[in-house]
């Protein structure tokens, strides 16, 4: 309605009055008193000094703006279809004769009952906020000329007044310059650097302090706005402890060494609806990033030290490198995910491709029924081809299935992996959580394996300040816990004994974008073989975001 439009602008343009000078608060005041002499008497009384801020007094005088400018318009009282007894018909009166807006179309009809268009509105609302601001404007240069106390004011504060100036001028300068080049409207850069100092120790251990880097350039694209299209660039010398030590268990969760050669990696994610999510990956990727791992203080380049502590490592187990995936939300505490990575995606050999040679499926049930709880049931089919076995760059040996013996006896492993992962948050200020992994494997005509590995993890967030974590993570690296006949007659063994991991570490927050994390992990009975003098690495991890 064309009267709504009437009222809306009526409350933007006397608002503006009310700020640009309180007498207008009531039409019928046409002045106020100078306030000097009453605050004068309050300064007195109360001990107050005085100070400008005290004695400003407003004209004494009825502010009316003039506008050379401001074309003819048609007189309410020649608008044919508006009556004086109209509810609106004053209000319509004030704004046309004071501010020159809200007139009628050109035939001297105002059509006040007819449903306004957004341009319409817009247009009325633009005409008498233009108003508004001049009436303001000429209020404070007439307080400029004639009161002496705003003069007072200027004076006192031209220094900040003069500082203020210069900051908005360097604050528009640098914003005209963004507008001129900008890096992207529709992608977003972001990137991490990690610095890590290093040293492990241990009776048969050899290891040198060592200081490598890892650096990472995310460029996050949308084109549709629930779409996402990521691109990383990757470069690293970290050190890889497991070709230092000649066991997997100490390995680092940021060890990346690509020989400072830059490698990339592309993703791409959009929403089909409200509720599902697709996942396109065609390189480097693993089944977990098709799913919640549900360890939200222990993963990523801030979390954990180690590899095994950053997730259950049945997700490791597939030997991934492309995929696809979807995550479908049933309703608020129930989501479903299904993924499905190839080894050898982009090779078109016999035997090879997408939907040959070694892969990997999987789904998961993540359950949230509350703000506090979340859960993961987790289950993961793979193959690799013959000598690939179930590597995931943690655990034993014997565990990972790669050699069962000599050369011309290796065969292709098949196995399903089964696992359940928690995070309970206790208070703001603790969580509980782990997991526990279980994969059957089959080496292919010569037997059966079982492999286990289970983690219980405790995170303290804010702890010392916001924005610090502190944690610590008891587990068992995957385990070689049995074998079948057929593989104990070509000399695989299950592994003999249990070795613990044990981790600790205290990310503390520097900047919001740089953060020191000092940890330790400690490694007992390496390859769970009590026969191998424990492992204990201390690292100092320096992480920088940009």
């Amino acid at each position: 309605m064309r009267f709504f439009t009437l009222a809306v602008c009526t409350v933007a343009v006397f608002s503006a009055r009310e700020v640009a000078n309180p007498a207008y608060a009531n039409p019928d005041i046409q002045s106020q008193p100078s306030v000097s002499s009453n605050t004068a008497e309050r300064s007195d009384t109360q001990g107050e000094s005085e100070h400008p801020l005290n004695a400003i007094s407003l004209p004494e005088r009825s502010i009316t703006p003039e506008f050379s400018q401001t074309p003819q318009v048609t007189p309410v009282h020649q608008l044919a279809d508006v009556h004086p007894d109209d509810w609106a018909a004053q209000t319509l009166q004030s704004l046309n004769e004071r501010y020159g807006c809200m007139t009628g179309y050109s035939d001297a009809m105002y059509r006040g009952d007819r449903p306004v268009t957004r341009s319409e509105f817009a247009a009325g609302l633009q005409t008498c906020l233009e108003a508004a601001n001049q009436l303001t404007i000429d209020v404070i240069d007439d307080l400029a000329v004639h009161d002496p106390a705003f003069q007072r004011l200027l004076e006192d504060f031209q220094d900040e007044l003069d500082l203020l100036e210069n900051q908005i001028d360097s604050q528009e300068g640098r914003l005209a310059m963004l507008q001129l080049s900008p890096f992207s409207t529709t992608t977003q850069l972001r990137g991490r650097v990690i610095f890590t100092l290093l040293d492990a120790f241990g009776d048969d251990t050899d290891v040198n302090a060592t200081l490598s880097q890892r650096a990472t350039i995310d460029l996050n694209t949308s084109f549709f706005g629930h779409d996402r299209l990521g691109l990383r660039l990757r470069v690293g010398n970290g050190t890889r402890l497991d070709d230092a030590t000649g066991f997997n268990e100490p390995r680092l969760g940021f060890d990346t060494n690509t020989d400072n050669e830059v490698r990339a990696s592309v993703k791409y994610v959009f929403s089909v609806g409200d509720n599902i999510e697709v996942s396109l990956s065609p390189n480097r990727t693993g089944v977990d990033t098709f799913t919640d791992v549900i360890n939200p203080f222990f993963r990523g380049s801030g979390g954990a030290i180690s590899r095994f502590a950053r997730r259950n490592t049945i997700y490791r187990v597939p030997d991934g490198n492309a995929g696809i995936g979807a995550s479908i939300r049933l309703n608020e505490a129930i989501s479903v995910d299904f993924g499905y990575a190839a080894g050898e995606a982009p090779d078109a050999e016999e035997g090879e491709g997408f939907f040959n040679g070694n892969y990997g499926v999987i789904g998961q049930l993540t359950l949230t029924p509350g703000d506090r709880l979340a859960m993961g049931l987790t289950y993961i089919h793979a193959y690799a081809g013959a000598g690939d076995g179930i590597r995931t760059g943690t655990g034993s040996q014997a565990a990972s299935l790669e050699e069962l013996g000599p050369a011309e006896l290796e065969r292709p492993v098949v196995s399903n992996s089964y696992g359940i992962q928690a995070n309970y948050e206790v208070s703001d200020r603790f969580n509980i959580g782990g997991w526990f992994g279980h994969t059957s494997a089959r080496a292919i005509g010569l037997g059966d394996a079982t492999v286990s590995n289970w983690a219980v993890t405790l995170a303290f967030p804010d702890l010392g300040r916001e924005g610090n974590v502190g944690g610590i993570m008891v587990g068992m690296q995957p385990r070689l816990t049995s074998v079948s006949q057929g593989l104990r007659t070509i000399g695989q063994e299950p592994d003999s004994d249990v070795g613990l991991h044990i981790e600790g570490f205290y990310r503390h927050e520097i900047t919001d974008n740089i953060e020191i994390t000092p940890g330790f992990i400690w490694i007992t009975a390496p390859d769970h073989n009590n026969g191998n003098s424990d492992i204990v690495v201390a690292t100092i991890r320096t992480l920088f975001r940009f």
